[in-house]
């Protein structure tokens, strides 16, 4: 079960990507993708049809599938990317060093999208670890306000 969807938030955005196989043959094969505020979820696209179309969930509705998951925790970059003919490539880069290759329509925007969505989440993470330093210090009654240290700009 695809965990990130539960409590993720609105669709950011879904629809087909092709991915690169990582076989011999390195073969473009299409996903159906849906990129939420934790991640993006790559269906093959008859899972897709299987498990949607035979479910009351409106379109953009949080859902929830099996599917493999990138979540945006475990990725490091969105790079390579280069527009050649109809298509546009890019490379999902994740923490562990694996590479993902990409290819989506040019005007479909996925992956400035999941460059947004993934640093949206990395700058709510960071938020959420600042707040719970400072609730940690308060707990200790150590001060988190800034302290006047008693010199003065006599320019």
């Amino acid at each position: 079960m695809v965990r990130m969807l539960e409590g993720s938030g609105e669709v950011m955005k879904e629809g087909v990507l092709e991915k690169r196989s990582e076989g011999l043959l390195q073969l473009w094969k299409k996903k159906h993708c849906v990129l939420t505020g934790e991640g993006l979820i790559l269906l093959r696209p008859k899972q897709y049809l299987e498990q949607y179309l035979h479910q009351d969930t409106p379109p953009g509705a949080k859902h929830s599938c099996s599917g493999k998951e990138l979540h945006f925790g475990d990725m490091k970059t969105v790079d390579s990317v280069e527009r050649k003919g109809k298509h546009m490539y890019f490379t999902v880069v994740m923490a562990d060093k694996r590479e993902l290759d990409f290819r989506c329509p040019q005007d479909a925007g996925w992956n400035a999208l999941i460059t947004l969505g993934m640093v949206q989440y990395k700058n709510r993470r960071a938020m959420e670890a600042v707040q719970s330093s400072r609730q940690k210090l308060a707990q200790r009654g150590i001060g988190t306000g800034f302290h006047h240290t008693g010199i003065h700009n006599t320019a």
